[in-house]
């Protein structure tokens, strides 16, 4: 059975169907019957397959170990550090460049572009998502510095943080409890609300560029509310997401490695909702 999250299907991740993870692998015929992974799990630690032919007497082709799947540990660790890279990069940003508003709007363009590059990588790289991390975290600690410094927004930065962790908290507990359930249908409804919020973002930048002011109306009044609420409830929501594929990848056997991507899409999602947090805040206070 595939699995239904659409970042393992991608990779080919399936259970047989006696529950036990794989990737799609046909069963090799005349396996040990006492080993119920063979040919189901390439991660499975059983006999070596590839060792000495007793009957035929010749030696097998030896081939290197397959990496170990991830763990819940693997996870957090790597989430761990790629978080600790962004708050050590807004560090920065907050103390050198909260006056530099032009450089840290180059480094979110450069954060974007890795960002972009990443997620169409067949496998991660944590060159590549730390790297991200580090840009991602000058552009939000130099954005919340400026804003910091606004007399009227001063302590807004600190309630985004706030309100983004309870954002996650929140979302943990109503996916853990399954009040939040993650299907197919979800998943294809949520991208379609995505890509509107992204196409309606980019149409009011486009209008904020050529005709001055604030565009659409998105980023200050009422309106710019209602879009705010929206963004943090889409990315809520795509915070299930990402716990389904930490999720999945536990459960169907994915290689270690896979922990990383669990990372970076955990990082992208608490840098957005933390973005659209910080803008709530600063429409309400201001």
């Amino acid at each position: 059975m595939r699995s239904s999250n659409p970042v393992f299907s991608r990779r080919g991740f399936s259970r047989d169907n006696n529950g036990y993870a794989g990737f799609n692998a046909p069963p090799q015929a005349g396996g040990p019957a006492a080993n119920p992974y063979a040919g189901t799990n390439p991660y499975a630690q059983g006999g070596n397959p590839y060792g000495q032919d007793a009957a035929q007497g010749t030696q097998a082709p030896q081939y290197a170990p397959q990496t170990r799947p991830m763990t819940m540990d693997d996870v957090v660790l790597r989430t761990g550090m790629t978080l600790g890279t962004v708050i050590a990069g807004a560090a920065v940003g907050w103390i050198f460049l909260t006056q530099s508003l032009g450089f840290a709007g180059g480094a979110g363009l450069v954060a974007m572009v890795l960002a972009l590059v990443q997620s169409f990588k067949r496998k991660p790289s944590p060159a590549l998502i730390l790297t991200y991390a580090a840009f991602e975290g000058l552009f939000l600690g130099a954005l919340s510095g400026a804003i910091n410094d606004i007399p009227k927004l001063s302590g807004a930065p600190m309630q985004a943080v706030m309100g983004t962790m309870a954002v996650f908290v929140a979302m943990l507990v109503a996916y853990k409890t399954r009040i939040v359930r993650v299907t197919a249908r979800f998943t294809r409804y949520l991208m379609i609300a995505l890509l509107g919020f992204v196409l309606l973002s980019f149409v009011n930048v486009l209008f904020m560029a050529f005709g001055g002011g604030d565009g659409l109306g998105f980023r200050s009044g009422g309106m710019g509310i209602l879009f705010g609420v929206v963004g943090v409830v889409l990315g809520a929501l795509c915070l299930a997401l990402d716990f389904k594929q930490v999720e999945d990848g536990i459960a169907y056997g994915a290689p270690r490695e896979e922990s990383w991507l669990a990372a970076f899409g955990l990082t992208v999602t608490l840098a957005w909702i933390y973005m659209e947090m910080l803008r709530l805040i600063s429409i309400l206070r201001d």
